[in-house]
Parts: C-alpha cells; sequence; structure tokens
C-alpha cells in the first residue's frame, strides 16, 4: 500500500469538496480547481476529509495512488491558502516590470521580452529585481515560474540572470592562466 496513498486528505472548514462522477470538483475562499479521476482510483469524499484508495494491485494503479492523493491534497492548500514562487533577478542593467499582468524583461538582449502567465496565476514585481508569482495551481505557478527563469538562466561563473529566491548558483573560477 502507498504510504503517500493511504493518508487521507484533510479538509479546512473554509473548503468543499464533491465528487461528480470522475470529476472531483474543490472550492475555497481563493477559487475552485478540478481533477479527473483516472478509472483505477477510487475517491470517498466525508465531512472532513478526503479518501483515495485504488481498485486492484496492478503497477499502474499502485503509481497512480499516490500521485492522485497528493494532486487532491495540493488542489485543497491552493484554494485555501495558495502557492507562491519568488524569482530574483541578477546583473548589472537586468530589470523587470509588471502592468496588467503582464511582465516586461529587460536581461541583455537586444529587445525587451514580454511575458503572459497563464490564466489564473498572477505575477507582480516588489522592486525592478524581484518577481512573485502567485496562484492557486501548484502547477501552474511551477510552470510560470520556470518558463520565466528559462528566458535568462543563472550562469555560474558571474552568477547573472534569474534564479528562485532559494537556489544557490554553485560559482565556478574562470580560465586559469599558465605558470
Amino acid at each position: 500500500m502507498s504510504r503517500i496513498g493511504k493518508q487521507p486528505v484533510v479538509l479546512p472548514a473554509s473548503v468543499k469538496a464533491d465528487l461528480d462522477g470522475s470529476t472531483l470538483k474543490v472550492s475555497g475562499p481563493k477559487g475552485k480547481l478540478e481533477l479527473n479521476i483516472l478509472p483505477n482510483i477510487n475517491v470517498k469524499v466525508e465531512e472532513k476529509e478526503i479518501l483515495v484508495t485504488r481498485a486492484n494491485d496492478e503497477k499502474k494503479s499502485r503509481s497512480l495512488h499516490g500521485l492522485t492523493r497528493q494532486l487532491i491534497n495540493n488542489m485543497v492548500i491552493g484554494v485555501s491558502e495558495g502557492y507562491k514562487k519568488v524569482l530574483l533577478i541578477v546583473g548589472v542593467g537586468y530589470k523587470a516590470e509588471a502592468k496588467n499582468n503582464i511582465l516586461t524583461l529587460s536581461l541583455g538582449y537586444a529587445n525587451d521580452i514580454e511575458y503572459m502567465p497563464y490564466e489564473g496565476v498572477k505575477v507582480s514585481c516588489e522592486s525592478a529585481t524581484k518577481i512573485i508569482v502567485e496562484g492557486i495551481s501548484k502547477e501552474r505557478v511551477g510552470q510560470v515560474a520556470a518558463e520565466i527563469r528559462s528566458l535568462r538562466k543563472p550562469e555560474p561563473y558571474k552568477g547573472k540572470g534569474i534564479k528562485y529566491e532559494d537556489e544557490h548558483i554553485r560559482s565556478k573560477s574562470g580560465k586559469a592562466g599558465r605558470a
């Protein structure tokens, strides 16, 4: 039995979950999310918790058991608290600006880059070098943050680029001259 899959997902008081056929709908103060449940996975919604079980012990069912439980848990956390990722821009002349949920980045290229995030994800700039990505879907927040980071990945020699707030870039020494 999956160690993660057999744990129930506890519902906070402000979150409601409804099972409509094979679709689980979770709603809370921040918004609503839906998840399609696969055929070999059984979901049971009770008053204060959601239980996830599997129909058989096939390899595919076992692998999807814990995954489904964790996806449901991420949905519950998302609609109650939300998710947030912080990106930092390092480099002389590199900056970001957010207007009407469109991010304009100046990253040393010939033209500025305009990035429009997915629906349900909010992008803001606390300062010219700090980008905040927020939303209720953990998957979408992470994807938007990864796409923004990929526009100018941090390089190991000078450390310039876009990095996550908690990321540490190991710096390399440059060319060693001949002695």
